[in-house]
């Protein structure tokens, strides 16, 4: 069957810093138990809810049964506030997680972000405990990492090793040295912003949720 996309619905939610602007998309067939936060990239730098990215995570979960949620950051679109240095935006992370869990009771998260998302993305596991964590290029060469937790979730990275921004090797070396190990997925050719390969980023993910466990 043809995988028909839900129509995004506007929500405004509390954060911390004011109203945070998201986009709620809620499968027909959604599981019950689950939902996505779905984190975008630097906000000093044009990133948004609507990057391709972004987008492209977010219609995968949709497609493997699971609510998504993504939001603008503070100072961002609609959100109210201003940049934090990535701290802020963790709390707003959080407090889109929390919204998520008020509405649907007893539904726990699942995480995923982009670049400086998934920085964001990461430090909101390591308080969360999500179901499953994926980051996508993330800014390990903009922000600082070294006191990230690591989350005792199934997490993976996808890595182009073309990426001109955040240098991939960098990436490489980081995870390698984690424990416990994420998984890492690299993309040949790919560069930051997989023009032309955002089917091989959807595929990567797909692959990794294939053992999800069925939502209560």
């Amino acid at each position: 069957m043809t995988f028909r996309p839900p129509k995004p619905e506007p929500v405004r939610l509390d954060g911390p810093a004011g109203v945070l602007e998201a986009l709620l998309e809620e499968p027909a067939d959604a599981v019950p138990g689950r939902f996505a936060v779905v984190c975008h990239p630097h906000p000093l730098h044009g990133g948004t809810m609507n990057n391709k990215v972004v987008h492209t995570l977010a219609r995968t979960f949709n497609e493997l049964g699971i609510r998504s949620l993504r939001f603008n950051f503070r100072g961002v679109g609609a959100s109210e506030g201003s940049y934090a240095e990535g701290i802020g935006e963790t709390e707003d992370a959080l407090a889109v997680i929390e919204w998520g869990r008020v509405r649907w009771p007893g539904a726990e998260p699942l995480l995923a972000g982009f670049s400086f998302g998934g920085i964001v993305a990461l430090r909101a596991a390591g308080r969360v405990r999500p179901q499953r964590l994926v980051t996508v290029a993330p800014a390990v060469t903009r922000l600082d990492v070294r006191d990230v937790r690591v989350p005792d979730c199934p997490w993976l990275i996808v890595q182009g090793d073309a990426d001109e921004i955040i240098d991939a090797r960098a990436v490489l070396d980081w995870a390698a040295r984690l424990t416990p190990s994420p998984t890492v997925k690299v993309l040949p050719g790919v560069t930051h912003f997989f023009h032309g390969h955002l089917p091989e980023l959807r595929e990567a993910v797909m692959s990794f949720m294939k053992d999800l466990p069925d939502g209560a």
